[in-house]
């Protein structure tokens, strides 16, 4: 009934080792299946600005789930960036301020359209036609923008842009247990040519 004792510590570490084998290989597949197909089979990055790029929307008066009159100003700072086709391009900004209409917590997981108009550090400017889909998934939501640059810079390219933030305020006020007054999220933003 005694087994020696060098028996399990021998299984052991083989175990452990194929445990994380599986976990190298499938991170590293989900890296390679979370580049956008677009930039690798039909087209060139023309820009991409990764994290620290934030997203930071704030509402006055903050969001209940009830809804009410609240406005928002919604800032995109991007950077550091860089582009294939605009070497000097390094940064950019997008801002709106939107006025107040009837709003809840419930509007920040809903699907929509968006218009943003990105200037960057060069002085040029990009409008996005963007639409928008949420997900939440345990304490992260997921913002996701999809669409293309319909003039200035990269006209004609497609846009990806994807938000992450934490969820847990946004979830409380759904339950009617708080309220949002500021979301805010990195982000990271892709604009490729078709």
């Amino acid at each position: 009934m005694n087994r020696p004792s060098g028996t399990s510590r021998r299984r052991r570490p083989r175990g452990l080792l194929a445990w994380i084998t599986a976990l190298l290989l499938l991170t590293g597949s989900l890296l390679v299946s979370a580049v956008p197909a677009g930039a690798t089979e039909n087209g060139l990055l023309d820009a991409t600005c990764i994290p620290p790029s934030s997203s930071d929307i704030a509402y006055t008066p903050p969001l209940t789930n009830t809804p009410q009159p609240s406005s928002a100003f919604v800032s995109w700072q991007l950077g550091p960036c860089v582009s294939t086709s605009v070497p000097g391009l390094t940064s950019g900004t997008s801002t709106d301020s939107v006025p107040p209409r009837s709003r809840s917590c419930l509007d920040l997981l809903a699907a929509g359209t968006e218009t943003k108009v990105v200037t960057w550090n060069t002085g040029a400017t990009s409008t996005l036609s963007m639409n928008r889909t949420v997900t939440v998934a345990g304490a992260v939501v997921l913002v996701t923008h999809t669409g293309t640059v319909t003039s200035g810079l990269f006209a004609g390219d497609t846009v990806v842009a994807t938000e992450t933030a934490p969820a847990t305020d946004i979830t409380l006020c759904t339950l009617g247990l708080g309220t949002v007054g500021t979301v805010y999220g990195v982000m990271t933003l892709e604009i490729t040519s078709v």
